[in-house]
C-alpha cells in the first residue's frame, strides 16, 4: 500500500505517518519544502526507520499552496497510477494566525491538494477538516450536515468550511472527510507541540494555583461546550476508518461522545494542576444580553480596549479567544462509533489523562520556561544606578549587578566608604567588572544635579534606577516634639532625594522609551509600625508619588517597582540594639528582592506578613490599631533614641516574654 500525506511534519501528520508505516509493505510519500530538508534526520528518527529509511518514507518536495503541491513534472510522473490514499492534513489550526494565512493555507491549499490527486491519480482522497466547519451553530450538528453550518465570520470557521467544500464539490476522486475536534496532546504521554485550544487557559490556572491554596473554593467561568480529543485518538481513529471499504463522500466525527461545558474543563485542569477547585461558576451568557451596539462603544473607549488587551496578555490568551468561550455547537458522531465498533478504539475520559496533558505543559510548554529570568539576561550591558550603594542593601545590589554583566553606577556621600565598595564589587565580580562610583548628597540639590550631568555626560542616561538611599529614625512621637527636624531631614533625603534623582533621568528614559525604577519602601508604609512616623510617613510619599507616577508614564515605555522592604540587618539599624534578637533578612536576601524587581517588573513586591497588615488596617482598623499599640507598649525606645550617649553599646535591653514571643511572629517588622 502506498500512501502520499501532506502535512506529514505537523503534529497529527508525523504521528499518521507512523502509524502508516507499521503497516507491513507500504511506503509513505509525504510533502515536505526545500527549507524543511533539515527536519528529516527527525522524523525519520521519529518514525523508527532503519536501513529501509528512503524506500519506505519518501520526501516529495513542494509547496502547499503551489500548483498541483509545487510537485515537479518528474515527480508527478512517478507516483502516477502508485498512490492508493492521500491523506491531507497540511493547514493552519491556530486561532492566533493572521486571516491571510489561514486562506491560503487552508483554501488555496485544499485546492492544489486535489489537484496533485488528480494529476497522479490517486485512488482515494481523505480531507482531514474540522468541527469549525460548523461554524456556530445553535444546536446538535450531525455527520451527514455540511451546508446548513451559521456563525462563519471568523476567518478560521470560514477557511475550514471553504476547504470542506471544496473536497465536496471539485474533487473527482473518492472522498472522505474527517472533522477532528479540538485536538489536544497525546492522553498516554501528555506530549503536545504548541499552546493553543485548552492550553490557553493553563497559565492562568496556574496563577491561580500561585496565589491560593488548594483548598480553597474559587470561581469559575461557566459557558459553552468544549469537545477535547487527544491526538491518539484521532490518529488511531483516522488510520482505521480510512482503510474501510466504503462508498465516496462519507464524514465523519472524531470527538469526545461525552462533550464538556467550560466550566467543567477548567475545574478537570484545576484539578490536575492542584489548584484551588472551582465550586461557583460565572454563566458567561449573561454577556449575551448585552447589545451589540453596547459592546461596541464600550471597546471604541481606548482605556476599556487598553484594560481588555491587556488583560488578555497578562493571561496569555489570544483575542479572539473570548468569543468562543459561548460556544454553542454539539457534535453527532454515531456513524464514527459504528466504524470503530470492535476496533477497541475510543475516546478516553478527559478525566483520566488531563494530568498528563497539564505536567507535560508545565515541563514543556510553559510560557515562562523560555523567558530569560537570570539577573544577566535583563541587565547585562545595561546601566543601573544604585543610590547608597556604599554599604548595606546597596552594596549588595551593586555587587549582584555588576556580577551580572551591567554597567554599575553607585552613589552615596562618603567617598572613603564608595572607594572600598568599588574594591570590595570587583573583589566580587572579576576586575573585569565595569562599576564606576560618585559622591554626592541625593539631598542637596546641587549635587544631585552634577551627578546627573556626570552620568547624561558619561553613560548616556540610565537603564535602571535603584533608589535605595535613605534613613531611617526610630523615636516615638512623644519624644520628638522639640526634634522637628528628624522629619525635615528625613523627608529631605527619603522623599525629595529620590525624587531628584528619579525626575532628573525621567527624560533620558522617555526619549529612549524605555526604563525601569525600583524604589526600596518599608513594610512600615503597610504595617503603620510605631515609632517610625518620620521614616514611614517619607516612604508613604514616595510610594504615592510613584503610584502617580506609573500612570502618567504607563505608555512610554517607563515601569515602576514600590518593595516594601522587612526589616533587613544593616548599619542603619544598628543603634536600636532590641534588633540583635529580631529575626532580620540579610543584605543579599533583600539584594535578591530588588534582581526579581528588575527581572519580572512587578508593581510591587511585599512580603505575606506586610500584606496581612494592610488588609488588617483596611478591614479591622480598630483591631489593627490595638495590635499595634501593644507593640508600642511593649518595645521601649532605644538608648540612641532617648539621648543617653554614656548608655550605647550597653548591654541588651530586657524584654519580656510576651514581646519577644512577637518578634518571632513578626519577623520583619520594625517595632
Amino acid at each position: 500500500m502506498q500512501y502520499f500525506v501532506t502535512g506529514a511534519t505537523g503534529f497529527i501528520g508525523k504521528r499518521l505517518v507512523k502509524k502508516l508505516l507499521a503497516r507491513r509493505g507500504s511506503t509513505v510519500h509525504f510533502l515536505l519544502r526545500e527549507e524543511s530538508r533539515d527536519k528529516l534526520p527527525e522524523l525519520l528518527e521519529f518514525w523508527g526507520l532503519g536501513k529501509n529509511a528512503k524506500t519506505r518514507a519518501v520526501p516529495v518536495f513542494g509547496d502547499l499552496i503551489g500548483k498541483k503541491l509545487g510537485v515537479g513534472a518528474e515527480d508527478l510522473k512517478r507516483l502516477k497510477g502508485q498512490i492508493d490514499h492521500v491523506y491531507h492534513l497540511a493547514a493552519v489550526y491556530d486561532l492566533k494566525a493572521d486571516e491571510e494565512s489561514q486562506l491560503r493555507a487552508n483554501i488555496d491549499g485544499t485546492r492544489s491538494m486535489l489537484e496533485f490527486a488528480q494529476a497522479v491519480d490517486a485512488g482515494h482522497v481523505h480531507h482531514v477538516s474540522s468541527i469549525a466547519a460548523a461554524g456556530l451553530y445553535e444546536g446538535v450538528f450531525r455527520e451527514d450536515m455540511f451546508s446548513e453550518a451559521e456563525g462563519l465570520d471568523h476567518p478560521y470557521f470560514m477557511s475550514k468550511h471553504e476547504s470542506e467544500k471544496i473536497v465536496r464539490k471539485e474533487c473527482k476522486k473518492p472522498w472522505t472527510v474527517y472533522r477532528p475536534a479540538m485536538v489536544v496532546g497525546d492522553s498516554r504521554t501528555g506530549e503536545m507541540d504548541k499552546i493553543d485550544g485548552p492550553y490557553y487557559f493553563f497559565k492562568p490556572i496556574q496563577r491561580l494555583r500561585q496565589i491560593l491554596p488548594p483548598w480553597m473554593p474559587a470561581i469559575g467561568l461557566e459557558g459553552g461546550r468544549v469537545n477535547i480529543v487527544p491526538v491518539d485518538f484521532v490518529v488511531d481513529a483516522l488510520e482505521h476508518i480510512s482503510h474501510q471499504q466504503r462508498k465516496s463522500g462519507a464524514c465523519f466525527h472524531l470527538v469526545d461522545p461525552v462533550g464538556y461545558r467550560v466550566g467543567d474543563v477548567l475545574d478537570i485542569f484545576s484539578k490536575a494542576a492542584h489548584a484551588p477547585k472551582m465550586n461557583l461558576f460565572i454563566n458567561a451568557a449573561l454577556l449575551g444580553f448585552i447589545p451589540k451596539s453596547v459592546k461596541k462603544g464600550l471597546m471604541a473607549l481606548a482605556p476599556v480596549r487598553r484594560i481588555r488587551q491587556a488583560v488578555m496578555k497578562d493571561l496569555g490568551l489570544p483575542d479572539d479567544m473570548l468569543t468562543f468561550i459561548n460556544y454553542p455547537t454539539r457534535f453527532d458522531c454515531r456513524d464514527t462509533e459504528a466504524a470503530l465498533k470492535g476496533s477497541g478504539i475510543a475516546c478516553p475520559n478527559l478525566h483520566d489523562y488531563a494530568w498528563r496533558l497539564w505536567d507535560y505543559w508545565e515541563r514543556h510548554l510553559d510560557p515562562a520556561l523560555f523567558i530569560d529570568r537570570s539577573l544577566r539576561g535583563t541587565v547585562a550591558g545595561k546601566v543601573v544606578l544604585v543610590t547608597g550603594g556604599s554599604s548595606g542593601i546597596g552594596l549588595a545590589a551593586a555587587i549582584k549587578f555588576a556580577e551580572a554583566g551591567a554597567i554599575t553606577l553607585i552613589c552615596a556621600r562618603d567617598e572613603v566608604k564608595l572607594t572600598e565598595a568599588l574594591q570590595q564589587i570587583r573583589a566580587a565580580a572579576g576586575a573585569q567588572a565595569r562599576v564606576h562610583s560618585y559622591s554626592a548628597d541625593i539631598a542637596n540639590e546641587q549635587s544631585c544635579a552634577e551627578m546627573m550631568a556626570w552620568i547624561a555626560d558619561n553613560f548616556g542616561g540610565v537603564d535602571f534606577l535603584i533608589n535605595n538611599a535613605g534613613r531611617s529614625i526610630r523615636r516615638a512621637i512623644e519624644g520628638s516634639y522639640d526634634r522637628f527636624h528628624d522629619y525635615e531631614r528625613t523627608m529631605q533625603l527619603n522623599y525629595f532625594g529620590c525624587l531628584r534623582v528619579t525626575m532628573g533621568l525621567l527624560p533620558g528614559m522617555v526619549a529612549k522609551r524605555r526604563g525601569h525604577v525600583v524604589n526600596i519602601s518599608s513594610i512600615g508604609v503597610l504595617t503603620n509600625a510605631p515609632r517610625f512616623s518620620a521614616y514611614v510617613a517619607s516612604k508613604a510619599a514616595l510610594d504615592a508619588w510613584t503610584r502617580c507616577a506609573s500612570s502618567e508614564f504607563a505608555d512610554q515605555g517607563i515601569t515602576f517597582t514600590t518593595i516594601n522592604m522587612p526589616l533587613v540587618r544593616t548599619p542603619m539599624i544598628a543603634p536600636t540594639q532590641i534588633y540583635n534578637n529580631v529575626p532580620t533578612l540579610s543584605p543579599e536576601e533583600a539584594a535578591d528582592m530588588i534582581a526579581e524587581a528588575c527581572i519580572a517588573k512587578p508593581v510591587r513586591i511585599a512580603t505575606r506578613l506586610g500584606i496581612t497588615g494592610e488588609l488588617m488596617h483596611a478591614l479591622m482598623p480598630r483591631v489593627a490599631q490595638i495590635v499595634m499599640n501593644t507593640s508600642f507598649r511593649m518595645f521601649p525606645d532605644s538608648e540612641a533614641a532617648k539621648g543617653d550617649k554614656a548608655a550605647k553599646g550597653g548591654g541588651r535591653p530586657q524584654l519580656s516574654p510576651e514581646a519577644i514571643a512577637l518578634q518571632q511572629m513578626m519577623k520583619g517588622i520594625h517595632f
